[in-house]
C-alpha cells in the first residue's frame, strides 16, 4: 500500500497542541434524549463536557465504517483503527479491507508467498509436493474466527481454504482463535458452525479438512494486556 504525502493547507492555530485520545468516549445521545447508557453523559466531567459545548473550534468525525477505512459502514471502530486513522491524518484502507481487496482481485493467490506454499497443479507449491514418505504436507491455518473486520473476517479464511482445495491440497488443519471482543461475546458457535459446514463440504470430495485446535483469543496469542 502506498499513500501520497499530506499537503499543508496553509492554516493553523498558534500555540501548543495537546492530542488526547480517550478510548471508548464518543459523541452520543444521553439521558435527556432517552438513552441511559452513555457513561460520559452520566459522569461528572466538567472539563471534557465544557470543551464539547464551548470550544471555539470543533468538528465531529466518524470513528467507524468507511470513514476510517473499514470495509463497510456496519463495521464498528476500535482503538487500533482509530489510532491508525489519527496517526495517518487521512482515510486509508485498514488491514481487513486490504485483505478483502487482494482476495477479490485475485492478487493474493498470485503472490509469490501463496504460490510458494500452495501453488496450483501446473506450478505446485510446497503443499502439493510429496514428502519423503510419499504423502503431501498438511496445510495449517491459524487465525481469528470472526467477522469483526478489525483483525480478520471468516470469509477470508473460508476463501483461502477453498483455494487450497481447488489447488489440490489433501489435508488442512485449522487452529481457531475465538473472538468475543469485536463480535458478540457468546457468538463463537455461530462461526464454528459456518466453518464446519465448509469443511464438511470439502471433506465429501475425498479430502481431509478439520478443525485441529482452538481457544479464546485472549488466552492464545492476542492478549493485548499481558502479551509479553
Amino acid at each position: 500500500m502506498t499513500v501520497s504525502p499530506l499537503r499543508s493547507n496553509g492554516k493553523g492555530i498558534k500555540g501548543p497542541v495537546v492530542l488526547v485520545i480517550m478510548d471508548g468516549v464518543g459523541i452520543h445521545a444521553g439521558k435527556n434524549e432517552g438513552y441511559p447508557g452513555n457513561a460520559l453523559d452520566l459522569a461528572n466531567a466538567p472539563t471534557i463536557k465544557g470543551l464539547i459545548q464551548n470550544a471555539p473550534i470543533s468538528l465531529q468525525i466518524r470513528a467507524h465504517g468507511r470513514a476510517v477505512g473499514m470495509p463497510s459502514d456496519d463495521d464498528m471502530g476500535n482503538s487500533e483503527v482509530g489510532h491508525n486513522a489519527i496517526g495517518a491524518g487521512r482515510i486509508f484502507d485498514q488491514g481487513a479491507k486490504l485483505v478483502g481487496k487482494a482476495i477479490e482481485s485475485g492478487k493474493m493467490f498470485e503472490d509469490d508467498r501463496w504460490m510458494g506454499l500452495i501453488g496450483r497443479p501446473d506450478r505446485p507449491g510446497i503443499a502439493l509436493k510429496p514428502t519423503s514418505s510419499g504423502k503431501r504436507p498438511v496445510v495449517h491455518f491459524l487465525g481469528l474466527l470472526s467477522d469483526g473486520n478489525v483483525h480478520s473476517h471468516i470469509d477470508h479464511l473460508i476463501t483461502m481454504i477453498r483455494k487450497s482445495h481447488e489447488a489440490g491440497v489433501e489435508q488442512v488443519r485449522v487452529h481457531i482463535l475465538l473472538d468475543g471482543r469485536d463480535v458478540n461475546e457468546v457468538s463463537a458457535l455461530d462461526y464454528v458452525e459456518k466453518l464446519e459446514k465448509t469443511l464438511a463440504e470439502l471433506d465429501a470430495s475425498g479430502k481431509n479438512y478439520r478443525i485441529a485446535s482452538g481457544g479464546g483469543r485472549m488466552n492464545i496469542t492476542m492478549d493485548r494486556y499481558d502479551a509479553n
